[in-house]
């Protein structure tokens, strides 16, 4: 863990690392109603630890339509190049809660066999930050850890995202437990510190969009050369949204993201067929539905929503993806807000295409 203006050596620093990562435990989970960075979702409001790892004062809670039992959500962004963030700085513990802590962990480490040396030096220097007001370039250092001014502010600490794959990334917030005032915005070089945008982006990442199929005719069995008819009703295709917010003394901040359905795409699983409209992309009608229903009689017609198998599908079927897109916007604390990338969710449905059978007299 790299420290700002530290000079002391790689053993140091690793050192440095390994208190760290015992001090600041950050694995989060996904819930319907409310979610953690702590070991599960029902840490309590006021820290705690459960003997390995400290539970987070401040928690991210999730409501509205959000992914349930800890998985990251069905909405996969349409821009490759945008993720969610991997790590961020929320508030952690009041002064005299993270004393303890630190002063628990710091004793225990210096008394570990193999601590001596530079890696002792190293947590010496890490005490001293917090106790003797040692600081390093930009990053000020503490009088018995801030405890007279205990109530009125929190140290803030850095959090993974546990869906975050490289873990360098997720390491990429590597400051110390720094000092943040009730009311006041953390000092601004800490650029991941959290924001209503960052809380957007988590509720997107958890946001769980509904399982839609769509509507065929014919359903489930076409031929070869018969248009098939698809769209999706006004009624099955509604806006969705979650809200992500973290609350502390002094701290209250919070994000809602709407998702919009747009658009439905659709891939017939085979090249050897065709789509209505040529592009494949169904947009979303005035009253909010996609395509229109068959109805008796247009059975010849170009359907405006629909594709239309050239060959057999054999003894098997094809796979016809269709794939929701969703225009994302967000709102947030303070009247903050914007665009966030548009997401896609689909889904495979077998059609079994048959040739179409002629009597010969």
């Amino acid at each position: 863990m790299p420290v700002r203006g530290h000079r002391g050596t790689l053993v140091a620093v690793a050192a440095l690392t390994l208190t760290l990562s015992t001090l600041v435990h950050s694995e989060s989970a996904y819930a319907g109603t409310g979610v953690g960075f702590g070991p599960g979702s029902d840490a309590e409001q006021s820290g705690g630890s459960d003997g390995n790892n400290i539970y987070a004062t401040a928690r991210i809670e999730y409501s509205g339509s959000v992914a349930k039992g800890g998985s990251r959500g069905n909405v996969t962004s349409a821009d490759v190049n945008w993720t969610p963030p991997p790590c961020w700085y929320a508030p952690y513990l009041g002064a005299k809660d993270f004393k303890e802590k630190m002063s628990k962990d710091i004793e225990g480490q210096m008394s570990a066999p193999g601590m001596g040396g530079h890696a002792g030096a190293a947590l010496s220097e890490l005490q001293r930050h917090y106790e003797d007001e040692y600081g390093w370039t930009d990053t000020p250092g503490y009088k018995d850890y801030n405890v007279e001014n205990d109530g009125e502010g929190m140290f803030w600490a850095a959090v993974e995202n546990p869906n975050e794959p490289d873990i360098l990334k997720r390491n990429s917030c590597n400051d110390l437990p720094f000092w943040v005032d009730n009311g006041e915005a953390p000092p601004a070089q800490y650029e991941q510190a959290i924001t209503p945008e960052i809380l957007a982006a988590l509720a997107y990442q958890a946001m769980e969009l509904p399982d839609t199929e769509v509507t065929l005719a014919p359903d489930g069995t076409t031929k070869v050369n018969l248009p098939t008819w698809a769209w999706l009703d006004e009624a099955v295709f509604d806006e969705v949204q979650a809200t992500a917010a973290i609350n502390a003394p002094g701290f209250n901040l919070q994000a809602m993201t709407t998702a919009k359905p747009v658009s439905l795409r659709l891939e017939p699983g085979t090249a050897d067929a065709e789509t209505y409209p040529a592009s494949g992309e169904c947009v979303i009608n005035a009253d909010g539905s996609i395509g229109e229903p068959y109805a008796k009689g247009k059975a010849d017609e170009t359907p405006p929503c629909g594709l239309k198998y050239l060959r057999s599908s054999g003894d098997g079927t094809f796979d016809l993806q269709a794939t929701i897109t969703w225009e994302i916007t967000w709102a947030g604390t303070g009247g903050a807000g914007g665009d966030l990338p548009n997401g896609t969710f689909g889904a495979d449905q077998a059609v079994t295409v048959q040739e179409i059978q002629s009597v010969n007299r």
